[in-house]
């Protein structure tokens, strides 16, 4: 999958464009995973960020609500449209998973704002993303690993950028995101000991 890696960034770009976009996705999170994946990990948290207010900030809550009605054994979806994750609530989630599930990995998931030749690509990398930095927010940092949706182009007016962004754009990225995800989840599931590094080398294979 060298085509997707930036080297310098360890960033996985897909773009939703792409006809093997799910396929391209799904591998790339696995290399991501796989690669920093901690052993003594006991649950997977997706924390789905983002407010069902703004065409271009639902993107978190739309996944959430799709991966949601799926039970996953010591997978736990946090952030839908029902209960979104977003700047006022964020912290108090972060300290509920830290709390409340044993040795999460958390995968944090939002839309951000790019340059306009990057709309509709999915990036996905090691470590934290910074939440509300496209619309000058402070939040914390949180994430184990991260995926951006990039939405629409950054720079001006962002609030009202997000106000407008496609629908149709946020739907693609989530259709993406949504079966790559799930794909994954339903392996791990179904035959990955979450304690065990060594499966998750032979997720492909289950």
């Amino acid at each position: 999958m060298q085509q997707f890696l930036n080297k310098k960034a360890h960033i996985y770009s897909i773009n939703s464009e792409d006809h093997n976009a799910i396929l391209n996705f799904y591998h790339c999170f696995d290399l991501c995973f796989s690669n920093i994946f901690p052993e003594n990990t006991e649950n997977v948290v997706l924390l789905c960020i983002g407010s069902d207010r703004s065409t271009g900030d639902c993107l978190g809550p739309l996944v959430g609500h799709r991966l949601h009605k799926y039970k996953y054994n010591n997978i736990h979806i946090i952030g839908t449209l029902e209960n979104p994750t977003h700047a006022k609530n964020l912290e108090e989630n972060m300290y509920r998973i830290k709390n409340e599930i044993p040795n999460p990995f958390i995968i944090a998931l939002d839309a951000c704002l790019g340059k306009l030749d990057t709309i509709g690509y999915i990036n996905l990398a090691p470590g934290p993303l910074k939440p509300g930095a496209g619309v000058n927010k402070l939040l914390p940092l949180v994430g184990d690993m991260h995926i951006k949706g990039i939405v629409n182009t950054g720079g001006f007016m962002e609030h009202t950028i997000l106000q407008n962004t496609r629908l149709n754009v946020v739907m693609k990225l989530t259709d993406i995101i949504v079966a790559g995800l799930h794909r994954h989840f339903i392996l791990m599931s179904n035959c990955l000991n979450i304690n065990s590094t060594s499966a998750i080398s032979h997720l492909d294979k289950c």
